[in-house]
């Protein structure tokens, strides 16, 4: 292991490396989640405590345990990868917590586009951000290398040539275009590239 990372953790790619690469995610509970829906609706149905009933709810949970062995295995395999190939990796200080907090408000002050922030919950507790960096920093430990955790603050909008920060220079999501020096790039790819310089 001899070269630096840095590494932008997103849900539209899973985790963009500073040297281009891009993973896509793994999304498992997605991928699940209608057949999860109609089982729970089946239950919703049954008389509870009866013997169908425990049998359902016995298969639900053995769908959410499949659900969290394939996120696993995925977080597994790309962090032993990654520290493998790198011995000091700088990924993003992700409040995970903060970030995934319900939109639902107060009944004083009731929140705004509550669907649409519960969607992006599921989605972002749907990673495994936490978990990834966790396995990232145990692995790191046994192999000698280090993982630093920097402030994600601009780092998708700060140009890696001319530092120029502005908010203009990602006119999409995945688009970074320098209004000042005409740099572009894939905009989680040059997240990761000022993570790897901070």
């Amino acid at each position: 292991a001899t070269a630096n990372v840095g590494i932008d953790l997103g849900i539209a790619t899973f985790a963009a490396f500073s040297d281009g690469v891009l993973h896509p995610p793994l999304n498992a509970y997605r991928a699940h989640a209608v057949k999860k829906a109609c089982m729970q609706r089946r239950l919703a149905g049954m008389v509870k405590y009866s013997q169908n009933w425990k049998k359902q709810q016995h298969r639900i949970a053995r769908l959410d345990i499949r659900i969290a062995n394939c996120r696993h295995d995925f977080l597994h395999k790309l962090s032993t990868e990654t520290s493998k190939n790198h011995a000091v990796i700088g990924i993003e200080n992700l409040q995970v917590r903060n970030m995934s907090r319900s939109a639902r408000g107060t009944v004083d002050e009731p929140g705004r586009t509550v669907a649409a922030k519960s969607g992006l919950n599921k989605a972002i507790l749907d990673q495994g951000w936490g978990t990834f960096r966790r396995m990232l920093e145990y692995k790191q430990l046994w192999r000698g290398g280090e993982v630093i955790a920097v402030p994600p603050r601009y780092t998708s909008q700060e140009c890696p040539t001319c530092h120029h920060i502005c908010k203009e220079n990602r006119p999409q999501q995945a688009l970074f275009l320098c209004v000042a020096c005409g740099y572009t790039n894939h905009a989680d790819v040059v997240g990761a590239i000022n993570i790897n310089t901070l």
